[in-house]
């Protein structure tokens, strides 16, 4: 038996027979067109950019009407990726201006764009370039010869089979469930890439970053995908199928529970309420917050909007894109962060250059309040949105009380230019500031006294404190949620704004990892915001706790005195069906 370790993306076992998915590397030919076919050559790229779009959405067409908002969303992602400009007419310049061939144009813009995001830090906005690479890939297959693409025919009938790959597009991942398998494997891939999040919506237990499995299965061989581990078993005997069988039955009934709670209260088993409210990207994110039946927007990154293109989104199409979000939640907040862009996401726009550590130079508020234009519009199309819903907004990266000061006055600027021109905003909406820094949580209690709520940013709170890079292969095995440091700056962040009496959420990954629910729910942490498809797991969590036992658990974690007895009470407090810890 063997046994191969990736990262589990999606949580469910399946037991099944391997299909080997050949994909060779795709062979970009490179030559120079003569001047008089170089029409021909752009007539032909476009032909292949429009073959691409009607894949596309066929493969959209054929979603079944029950699936995943996330299936649709992710096509759409995929569709807008190739009508931007960036993908369907800068290689047609190059076609133009340097008679190059429709495939190394394409790929030349390819590897521009990519580099781009590769730059970024934030790992959300760094994973983009897999979506970029995925569209333009496809494009690239319509473009070469049959017989240059070297592609084996995938079979109607997959039903039960577990698809290994090199990678795997959201289109890939809609067209493979259709053919009925039972999970799939890749070599390549991340947890939060949109095919990770896709195959968790779609409920097909999945492994990526599984390095050489083509290399090492085999056709038809057995294998065993335990999509919460991370651990695939190749020709495994029959006691291991046996008990994996067994967790297999387990995690159904599991799933139909999750279901059953879709339109419960997140209320704990001592009344405790909790908010359950999801992060978005784009306004097309909204469909996965309705399915899941959100509270609200924990956190909308508004940097999107300004990825990809030559100038920034003026006033108006800002402000379209914020109040399309509200209008489909009445009555709920929508938390909308101000620009966290620059130095490590420059996109295309003309920013100042970027710093020799993009992680601490010019970036998120720092850049706001140097870029004071670029802000007050973004500022205006915010205040103008809050007219329509439960506005908040939230500052990243906040360092220093200077900072809140600065953005507090030209908020205030704004909303008298508002009031001038007879513009309707919300005057009372709520500002609030992102704990992402070290030295703003330990400073909580006076950032606190200044804003109207926090806000705790984890990804990059646990990065500055530990001094690691969470994506670099190297290091990623120190970044720790639990270590002692960062549980006491968390900890310092909730109690100062209970104190303060002002609201305190966490919007960063561990909000919405079900192994620190119980914690946080003990150190007093009352709204979690998340990726949408975590949200019934997290409810159910909530629903099944006590509040009141998991506080007297949280003390004995911040008690602990080192890790492994710290690990050992947290596994506790996840290991008791009434959540709590033995004395």
């Amino acid at each position: 038996m063997l046994a191969l370790h990736g990262k589990g993306v999606s949580n469910g076992i399946a037991i099944g027979r391997a299909y080997v998915l050949k994909r060779e590397r795709l062979k970009i030919p490179e030559y120079v067109v003569p001047a008089p076919f170089v029409e021909d050559e752009v007539s032909r790229f476009l032909a292949a950019v429009e073959s691409t779009r009607q894949e596309l959405a066929d493969i959209r067409s054929h979603i079944p009407p029950d699936a995943p908002v996330e299936a649709a969303s992710f096509l759409d992602t995929h569709l807008l990726i190739l009508n931007d400009t960036m993908v369907s007419e800068a290689p047609i310049k190059d076609i133009r201006a340097n008679q190059w061939n429709a495939e190394f144009a394409l790929k030349t813009q390819s590897d521009r764009l990519v580099a781009v995001f590769e730059a970024m830090e934030d790992p959300y906005l760094r994973n983009k370039k897999t979506d970029v690479a995925q569209v333009v890939e496809r494009v690239l297959r319509n473009l070469l010869n049959p017989d240059e693409r070297e592609d084996e025919p995938i079979p109607d009938d997959l039903n039960g089979r577990v698809v290994v790959a090199n990678d795997l597009a959201p289109a890939d991942a809609v067209a493979l469930k259709n053919k009925g398998i039972a999970a799939f494997i890749t070599n390549l891939g991340g947890p939060i890439s949109h095919t990770a999040i896709l195959s968790r919506s779609l409920g097909i237990p999945a492994i990526v970053a599984v390095h050489g499995a083509t290399r090492f299965i085999d056709n038809d061989e057995e294998l065993i995908v335990d999509g919460k581990r991370g651990i695939l078993f190749v020709a495994s005997d029959r006691a291991v199928v046996a008990e994996y069988e067994k967790r297999a039955h387990k995690i159904e009934r599991l799933q139909r529970e999750l279901e059953a709670l879709r339109t419960s209260e997140a209320v704990s088993r001592d009344g405790i309420a909790v908010q359950l409210l999801a992060n978005i990207e784009l306004p097309e994110d909204m469909a996965g917050v309705h399915q899941a039946l959100a509270s609200g927007i924990g956190l909308y990154r508004t940097e999107f909007l300004f990825m990809n293109r030559k100038t920034p989104p003026d006033e108006e199409e800002q402000f379209a894109a914020y109040v399309k979000v509200i209008l489909e939640l009445p009555g709920r907040p929508v938390t909308i962060r101000t620009l966290d862009l620059g130095a490590d996401k420059r996109a295309d726009i003309d920013l100042p250059t970027a710093s020799a550590n993009p992680a601490l130079g010019l970036r998120a508020v720092r850049l706001c309040l140097q870029e004071v234009a670029l802000f007050k519009v973004q500022l205006r199309a915010i205040l103008r949105a809050s007219a329509f819903g439960s506005v908040r907004l939230m500052v990243p990266m906040l360092s220093n009380l200077d900072e809140i000061a600065r953005v507090v006055e030209l908020v205030r600027e704004v909303q008298e230019e508002l009031r001038r021109n007879g513009i309707d905003f919300d005057p009372d909406m709520p500002i609030g500031g992102m704990i992402e820094v070290p030295a703003a949580a330990v400073a909580a209690d006076l950032f606190a006294a200044h804003l109207d709520f926090l806000s705790i940013g984890t990804n990059d709170l646990i990065q500055y404190t530990l001094a690691i890079d969470r994506v670099d292969d190297t290091v990623n095995y120190l970044y720790d949620p639990l270590h002692p440091s960062v549980l006491r700056l968390i900890t310092m962040t909730i109690d100062a704004a209970v104190t303060q009496g002002i609201p305190v959420a966490m919007c960063g990954e561990m909000a919405g990892d079900a192994r620190y629910t119980r914690l946080l729910l003990g150190l007093g942490l009352r709204e979690f915001s998340m990726h949408p498809s975590a949200i019934l797991e997290i409810k159910k969590i909530v629903r099944e706790s006590s509040v009141a036992d998991l506080k007297r658990s949280a003390v004995q974690v911040m008690a602990a005195r080192d890790f492994r007895s710290l690990q050992a009470l947290v596994d506790r407090m996840n290991g008791d069906g009434d959540s709590t810890a033995a004395d």
